[in-house]
C-alpha cells in the first residue's frame, strides 16, 4: 500500500516524525470541524478516526482506487469517492460546512479550479483548513509537488475565493527542530554531487524514482544514527504558529 515516500506509513519507524507532523493537523482540525465533512486527499484514511469524533457525517476524496476501495470497506457509514481532481464530480454546491485538505493543494496542477471548487461546495460561512509545505524549509526538490508556495503566495492566491484567510504555521519543539538539522544536513550531502544543479532543470518525473530511493535511504539513515529521536516524535512535539514563513507547514482557515 505505502509505495512510496509521499505515502508516509504510520508503520515505518523512520517515517515516524513526518508522520506525526502530518497527524497534529488532524489534531488541530478538531477544534473547528463539526457536521458535515469533506475531506480531500485522504490518503489511507491516517486521519478519519481523529475526523469522525467530531462530525456528523464524514465524505473522502481520493485518486487511489485501491485506497478508497479498502477504506468503503473498512468503514460502511462513511461516502469515499475515487476521483482525480478537480473538478468534483458529483458533489452538490453548498453542501459542506467544512473541508479539509491536507499536504494536497501541492500536487494539484489547476490549484485555482481546486480553492474554486471547494468554494462551491462548501455551504456560506463554511470553513476550509488546507496544509501544505513551506518551499522556505524544504531541503530539496520534491518531484512528487508540482509546485509549493510561501505563505503570501498561497494566502494570495486563497483570497481570491474566500472571504477571509487566515495564515498560520506548524512548527516544531526543540526535539523536531534538532531532527530537521540532522535532516537538512544528510540532504545536503547527498545534493553536494548535484554540481549541474539537475534536481531542478529535470522533468519531475524522471527524479520521482531516484528521489524516493535516496529519501527512504536517507530517513533509514536518521533512525540508525538517532533511534530514540526518530521513535520518540509525537504529534505533540509540534503546535500551530502565527510566524507562517518560520514554519515547517503552511496551515491555513479559510472562510466562504
Amino acid at each position: 500500500m505505502f509505495k512510496t515516500t509521499e505515502i508516509t506509513s504510520n508503520e515505518i519507524v523512520s517515517d515516524n516524525p513526518v508522520h506525526q507532523r502530518l497527524t497534529f493537523a488532524y489534531e488541530e482540525a478538531i477544534k473547528y470541524v463539526s457536521g458535515n465533512l469533506l475531506e480531500i486527499g485522504c490518503g489511507f484514511g491516517r486521519g478519519l478516526e481523529t475526523l469522525q469524533k467530531v462530525c456528523d457525517q464524514y465524505t473522502a476524496i481520493d485518486k487511489n482506487d485501491k485506497l478508497i476501495a479498502w477504506l468503503s470497506e473498512q468503514y460502511k457509514d462513511f461516502t469515499f469517492l475515487s476521483q482525480n481532481i478537480p473538478p468534483f464530480t458529483g458533489l452538490q454546491d453548498n453542501t459542506y460546512d467544512f473541508v479539509v485538505s491536507f499536504q494536497v493543494i501541492e500536487h494539484i496542477k489547476d490549484d485555482n479550479l481546486y480553492l474554486k471548487e471547494i468554494n462551491r461546495v462548501l455551504k456560506p460561512g463554511g470553513k476550509a483548513l488546507i496544509t501544505t509545505p513551506n518551499i522556505k524549509y524544504s531541503l530539496t526538490r520534491n518531484p512528487w509537488h508540482i509546485r509549493e508556495y510561501t505563505a503570501q503566495e498561497l494566502a494570495t492566491l486563497m483570497g481570491r475565493y474566500f472571504s477571509q484567510v487566515d495564515t498560520h504555521g506548524v512548527k516544531g519543539n526543540e526535539k523536531v527542530m534538532d531532527y530537521y538539522n540532522q535532516n537538512k544536513k544528510s540532504v545536503e550531502k547527498i545534493t553536494r554531487w548535484d554540481v549541474f544543479n539537475l534536481q531542478y532543470r529535470l522533468p519531475r518525473q524522471v527524479l520521482q524514482v531516484p528521489y524516493d530511493i535516496l529519501n527512504r535511504m536517507n530517513r533509514k539513515k536518521l533512525q540508525k544514527q538517532d533511534n530514540s529521536l526518530v521513535a520518540q516524535i509525537n504529534f505533540d512535539d509540534y503546535y500551530l504558529s502565527d510566524r507562517p514563513d518560520e514554519s515547517l507547514d503552511l496551515y491555513y482557515i479559510a472562510t466562504k
